[in-house]
């Protein structure tokens, strides 16, 4: 099973998704991964995508790393370098099929390096930014 969260119409949602593998028998388990509580997002203009780039070449999170929870195209960094940052706080966004999600913090830190751009398509549990 993985948690998502998914927003429609400025409300927030999420949802538990279970994985199948391509026999359609559910996949085996990955770890979990720690999300913070649910904020509805401000209800803003309709959002138009461009069509997404093919996925930026980066590699899987690490240790301080702020992984993308799907594959999609990064809409914001909502961070800069240097900035300190509580657990919980939002540090970027992700769109995918035409729906924003909003990436947070895992821990309080420092943001060490951001490592992709606005625009940029990534892969599921590819790093985004990384908190020293």
């Amino acid at each position: 099973m993985k948690k998502l969260r998914v927003t429609v119409e400025g409300k927030a949602y999420e949802v538990l998704v279970e994985m199948l593998d391509e026999a359609g028998h559910p996949a085996p388990a990955r770890p979990a991964v720690v999300s913070a509580p649910i904020q509805a997002a401000p209800v803003s203009a309709p959002i138009v995508s461009a069509p997404v780039s093919a996925p930026a070449a980066k590699g899987p999170a690490g240790a301080g790393d702020v992984p993308s929870p799907l594959a999609g195209k990064v809409v914001s960094i909502d961070v800069k370098v240097g900035q300190a940052v509580e657990e919980g706080a939002q540090v970027a966004t992700v769109e995918a099929m035409k729906m924003n999600t909003y990436i947070y913090a895992p821990k309080a830190g420092t943001v060490s390096a951001i490592l992709v751009n606005p625009g940029d398509g990534v892969e599921e549990g590819t790093a985004l930014l990384r908190i020293g």
